[in-house]
Order: structure tokens, then sequence, then C-alpha cells
């Protein structure tokens, strides 16, 4: 019953690591693509990808593309991939489209700018499960945050199972979401 569903795949800081390392996480993109669109389109699931796609070498967006492409008619659930992807810098991409488009400053409001950001016509994120024992977001969709449950847990990525998952969802239902309102009087 998940409807949509984002992974950070690749920061626009991983730049700065190792270009072997770079090379690697390329080439795991191009794996997992041609290992896994066929699985999407079986299980109708539609992938996108988000972040600053321009930038990368052209051989990726071309399978990225092709991805997409293939898996467009997928309605059982969005998978949105975060690729060259940075919280900030979606922001400032939206910041710069929403001036070049002329609209007044005064006219900015929140819808605005969720209107101008990569994630535009995405749902924010009722969940976010942070893997490996961090308790950062990691320049991960900033404004889209503002009101998810976060879930911080140990286990690393590449052994988060069907286990994890589930912890984290029953971690989840306990909690009590108000964004930002008061729902139940408060005792005295």
């Amino acid at each position: 019953g998940i409807a949509h569903l984002t992974v950070y795949a690749f920061s626009r800081e991983n730049w700065a690591r190792d270009d072997r390392e770079v090379a690697r996480l390329f080439a795991l993109l191009a794996e997992t693509i041609e290992r896994e669109t066929a699985t999407l389109i079986k299980n109708g699931i539609s992938v996108d990808f988000i972040g600053r796609l321009h930038e990368l070498p052209a051989d990726a967006v071309e399978r990225i593309e092709r991805a997409c492409a293939a898996t467009a008619n997928g309605a059982t659930m969005k998978l949105h991939v975060a690729f060259n992807y940075g919280g900030r810098t979606e922001i400032v991409d939206a910041v710069r489209s929403i001036l070049a488009s002329g609209v007044a400053a005064d006219a900015v409001d929140e819808q605005t700018i969720s209107s101008a950001l990569y994630t535009n016509g995405i749902p924010d994120p009722d969940l976010l499960i942070r893997t490996s024992g961090e308790t950062r977001i990691s320049n991960f969709l900033l404004w889209q945050l503002a009101y998810t449950e976060l879930c911080f847990t140990a286990t690393l990525w590449p052994d988060f199972r069907r286990r994890e998952f589930l912890l984290a969802l029953l971690e989840y239902q306990k909690r009590e979401r108000r964004f930002g309102r008061v729902l139940s009087a408060m005792p005295s």
C-alpha cells in the first residue's frame, strides 16, 4: 500500500569521494538499472530520478531515461531515486526557477516553492528511515521533511531487510502525527 518511495542513491557531495569509488557507484547504477527494470515493470512500479541529472555523464543519463520510459506505465507504486541530489541544491534551483519565471517576491509562498522543487507532484514523506546508525538527514529532502516522522536504525543499508522495515513501520504506527497542531487536550 505504499504509493511513493524515495531512495537517496547518490548525493552531490559524493563527487568528493575517490574517483574509483565514484566510478563504482556509477557502475552500480548501471547494473541495478539493467537487473531491476524488468522486475519493476512486472510489479507495476514506475521509476523516476530527482536531482541535477544534467550534470551526469551522458551514458548514465541514457540509462536513467530508458529505465524511466520503460517503467512509465507502472501504477502500483512510484519509486523516486535521488541521484546527484542535494536538498540545499534543490532549494537553490527552485529559487532560481521562481526568479527566472518573473514571480514577484511578495507572491512567493510555500506552494510556489513546493511547485518549483524536483519533487513537484510527489507527496511529502510520511516516514524517513535512516540506516547505518547515523542520526542526521544528510541534506536529503530538506523542504519536504518538515513534518515527516524520523526513524533511525543502526542496520546498514545492505543489511536492511523486511524485518527492519516492519520494525520501522511498527514504530511509525505508534506515533501521533500532529503537523504542528495539538490534537488532544493537554492535562493541566
